[in-house]
């Protein structure tokens, strides 16, 4: 009898307990909920009610119905506009990702002084303002005066890099694959620095080389590391709008255009935010489509079990 007393007191205080470890987790909490609310949530909304009306800002907004959705399906430009999206997306992530892989693990494989040095090198470009360094770099993408046309001329070669739509988008990539590698690379070095030794000492006494050793032990471990890099450079790479803005500015012609610089010119540009509403649903609901498959598939590739 004494002992079921004990037991059903231990139960209420081990749920009392948990009650108050909820509310506090919930009261700290709610400075983040808050503000996420106010700042992403009510824009979500503003969005999808502005895709409903006509608003050039200036005017108070009114409503039109489906005329905003209509003029999205007719649009001629945004299949080019989103097809030029995918395109720097299809170039940007593998990039990011497998070198930003290579050089995490060549630098954690460094002296303590030389990791310094690389992993100062590296990340710098990424907390640099994107603004300051795109005018260097559209100088020395200049057909006349850049410095990589003066090095590609000493081979008698000459590249268009900012005039000609074959060139637009590759000036680009190149660019961001210098300015924001640094992100991918410091989350992936991390996470090979956290690998335990004694696995990777134990594949090299089973006879493991050095290929092996990293596709067996070290890779598996830090997939959920990599699967993040993954979500966030897909995220960035869809929504790519400082690059072309600052160096193109979506040119030549269409060639370089972004959804995001689309959506930009729309609403701020020819002042028709009910249209950009509507472009920046569509990319709010391409994102989330992607954003889903990759969390469904990461159970047949990221392991949680170290």
């Amino acid at each position: 009898m004494y002992e079921k007393k004990k037991k059903s007191a231990d139960r209420i205080v081990c749920r009392g307990k948990k009650k108050r470890e909820s509310q506090t987790a919930y009261l700290m909490l709610c400075p983040a909920l808050a503000g996420f609310l106010i700042f992403t949530g009510v824009p979500i909304l503003a969005l999808f009610i502005l895709s409903f009306m006509k608003y050039d800002i200036i005017s108070a907004p009114i409503f039109c119905g489906l005329r905003n959705i209509k003029h999205f399906f007719n649009d001629h430009t945004l299949p080019k506009v989103y097809f030029n999206t995918f395109k720097f997306a299809v170039f940007l992530i593998p990039l990011h990702i497998c070198w930003g892989m290579l050089l995490a693990y060549c630098v954690s494989r460094m002296n303590r002084k030389v990791q310094y040095l690389c992993r100062t090198i590296i990340y710098f470009p990424a907390i640099v303002t994107t603004a300051s360094v795109a005018i260097a770099w559209a100088y020395m993408y200049s057909t006349d005066l850049g410095v990589f046309n003066y090095f590609l001329g000493k081979i008698g070669i000459t590249v268009p890099w900012l005039t000609s739509s074959k060139w637009s988008i590759p000036a680009i990539v190149i660019f961001s694959l210098w300015k924001f590698i640094g992100t991918a690379f410091l989350y992936l070095f991390v996470g090979i620095q956290g690998v335990p030794v004694e696995l990777e000492e134990a594949a090299k006494i089973d006879g493991a080389n050095a290929r092996q050793t990293f596709f067996h032990v070290t890779q598996p471990i830090i997939t959920p590391i990599l699967f993040f890099v993954t979500i966030t450079t897909v995220i960035s790479s869809v929504q790519m709008f400082d690059e072309p803005y600052l160096i193109t500015a979506g040119g030549p012609g269409d060639s370089s255009r972004t959804i995001s610089l689309y959506i930009y010119e729309k609403a701020f540009r020819a002042y028709d935010m009910g249209y950009a509403s509507v472009l920046a649903a569509s990319l709010f609901f391409i994102i989330l489509i992607l954003t889903l498959i990759q969390f469904k598939i990461s159970n047949k590739w990221v392991n949680y079990d170290n």
